[in-house]
């Protein structure tokens, strides 16, 4: 069947396709609320004013087979200019699924467009996840680029809701989760459950914002509520979100203030804990913990199946959902090189640090002479140094 492609500027134009675009989206099996309009749309208007959206919709007679909102942008690599292609979305979606029917013939074809109608540098799709068992609609965009890669970029903890979680955890979160409650239950805080709606949402979010804006995640200027843009974007898409009743919040307060929260999506029965945030002053109380498993318990209530982590780091991560994970889901990055002059000189210095990446690896793996030499003093020095770091 003949594969027709449109250009759309928009998500919001009069003459966008939203019944067919959500009909494609309910087809995807691995859609998730990141996916759907009210986030795409609040991305949108978040934008930066050197930023542009491109939306490619392939069509095949009547029927919507493709959905790929691209934003394109300058940036700075290794102290030169490149355009990047992104999807819409980038880089606060934790999780999407490529809303794409097509074969590997069409699919090429999709990627021609881009090109012709996207000239870049790079184009990479992040924080994929793709049907187990099958093999990605992207792998055929490798051969067709002048370098590819995909790269696993983490492995997320999930946890099945079952009747075993009426029982208390065992082993050592058990005493963290009992050591947490009674610092809690010493100091008067409460938790709360919160489903709110479209008119509740906006003071609830000031709420979570000054908690963000007061924790590290402020300080570091790394969260959700980072700066007015981000901001703005919340604001958008959660208003929509809890206006279609997918927002759930757990939080502690103290005296009626809240002082430390979990936000979460809850989208056919998988509860996607999305952001956490707690007050410095009560950094001691444990209180992820504790709300972590108020989300199973909630779970358990309302019969949810899953609950998942945002994303984490591919090492060393500490998301306390690791203690009571039963499986993990894996993104992908998907980096697409083309043969455009930067593509070429972006695709050669990436194929050149892989080749040199285990040599540096075995230099500093090498212990040194001053290391070998060293006194038992500055070793404890440096070991002090290692644990203030992990605090």
């Amino acid at each position: 069947m003949t594969i027709r492609f449109q250009w759309c500027r928009s998500l919001g134009a009069a003459d966008f396709p939203v019944s067919a675009y959500e009909q494609l989206r309910t087809q995807v099996a691995d859609a998730t609320p990141f996916n759907t309009l009210a986030w795409l749309q609040a991305a949108e208007l978040a934008l930066l004013p050197e930023q542009q959206l491109h939306v490619l919709l392939g069509w095949q007679d009547q029927t919507l087979c493709l959905f790929l909102p691209l934003i394109s942008g300058l940036e700075r690599i290794g102290g030169l200019r490149f355009r990047v292609l992104h999807h819409l979305g980038f880089p606060m979606a934790d999780r999407i699924a490529l809303l794409a029917r097509l074969d590997a013939e069409d699919m090429s074809l999709a990627l021609m467009q881009i090109r012709q109608h996207l000239p870049h540098a790079l184009l990479q799709l992040n924080e994929v996840v793709e049907p187990v068992g099958e093999q990605s609609v992207l792998s055929g965009w490798m051969a067709l680029s002048s370098t590819g890669e995909r790269r696993l970029s983490c492995r997320v903890p999930v946890h099945l809701i079952s009747d075993s979680d009426h029982q208390e955890i065992s082993g050592d979160p058990r005493y963290k989760l009992r050591r947490a409650r009674k610092r809690i239950a010493a100091c008067g805080a409460q938790i709360r459950r919160v489903t709110p709606d479209a008119i509740s949402m906006g003071q609830l979010l000031r709420s979570l914002a000054d908690v963000e804006a007061a924790s590290w995640k402020g300080e570091e200027g790394v969260g959700i509520f980072a700066d007015p843009r981000r901001r703005q974007w919340m604001n958008l898409a959660f208003t929509a979100f809890a206006a279609q009743g997918l927002v759930r919040v757990v939080m502690l307060e103290l005296n009626g203030e809240c002082i430390s929260y979990r936000l979460g999506l809850l989208d056919q029965g998988r509860l996607y804990d999305y952001n956490l945030a707690f007050l410095p002053q009560h950094a001691d109380l444990g209180s992820g913990r504790v709300l972590l498993e108020e989300w199973i318990r909630w779970g358990l209530d309302d019969n949810w199946h899953w609950i998942d982590a945002s994303r984490v780091s591919l090492e060393n991560s500490n998301h306390q959902l690791h203690e009571r994970m039963t499986g993990q889901l894996e993104h992908w990055r998907w980096s697409f090189y083309s043969w455009q002059p930067g593509g070429l000189l972006l695709g050669f210095a990436l194929r050149l640090w892989k080749s040199l990446k285990p040599w540096f690896g075995k230099r500093r793996s090498k212990p040194t002479a001053t290391t070998a030499s060293s006194s038992p003093k500055n070793q404890e020095n440096t070991n002090a140094s290692s644990s203030d770091r992990q605090r």
